[in-house]
């Protein structure tokens, strides 16, 4: 399998072979040689489906947008990505409404509105290529953290599910441990996608993760 532009939960970009459950748009990040240049280009950061109706997006072309690819919907909202309103529709609407309903909202969300508050949670102001450096990082009891959350335990990023935590891989999740039933905890994914999946908005996890 060819490389392929992944990130990690600290939403920087790397080259490895897998490609994994999804892939995301956060703008065009290569230059006219197709070489990768920037982080990322506007507020708009999805994660997509790989396939929908048929549609091919080149991985490197100046101009238009570059694919990057996620093991799982817990690493792309980690990322500090959404589902896209588009090819994930139903997802999209369910992380929306989860989030105006956490958040008090008598109207609905709009995609700008949750672009502003994840724009506001993923990243203090930088520049370059790798911006793990920046990423805003948040404490929570791991108590309240709903499964589909990514915590960092040791400098390792880890997901949260019911009762174990995992570690994150490009191939997959690993390392079974038991969920602790308490406790402080760093938290990557952002506060507004925590609320979602709080909500109700059910993540598409790796099959890893599941077994």
């Amino acid at each position: 399998m060819s490389l392929r532009n992944r990130v990690d939960p600290w939403g920087d970009l790397h080259a490895v072979s897998a490609r994994g459950l999804l892939t995301g748009n956060r703008g065009c990040l290569v230059d006219g040689m197709g070489q990768v240049v920037r982080h990322h280009r506007g507020p708009l950061w999805i994660s997509c489906l790989t396939s929908f109706r048929g549609w091919r997006q080149p991985l490197t072309q100046s101009g238009r947008w570059t694919p990057i690819f996620f093991l799982d919907d817990a690493v792309a909202l980690a990322a500090g990505h959404r589902p896209c309103g588009l090819c994930r529709r139903p997802d999209y609407l369910a992380y929306r409404g989860a989030v105006a309903a956490a958040v008090g909202s008598g109207a609905r969300l709009s995609a700008t509105d949750l672009n502003r508050r994840l724009a506001a949670e993923r990243l203090r102001r930088g520049s370059g290529v790798e911006r793990a450096r920046d990423r805003r990082l948040w404490t929570a009891d791991i108590a309240s953290l709903p499964m589909g959350s990514v915590i960092l335990a040791d400098g390792i990023p880890r997901l949260v599910l019911d009762d174990r935590l995992m570690t994150f891989g490009f191939e997959g999740w690993l390392d079974r441990d038991r969920r602790p039933v308490t406790g402080l905890v760093t938290v990557l994914t952002p506060p507004t996608s925590v609320m979602a999946l709080d909500g109700g908005f059910a993540p598409i996890l790796h099959p890893t993760a599941l077994a």
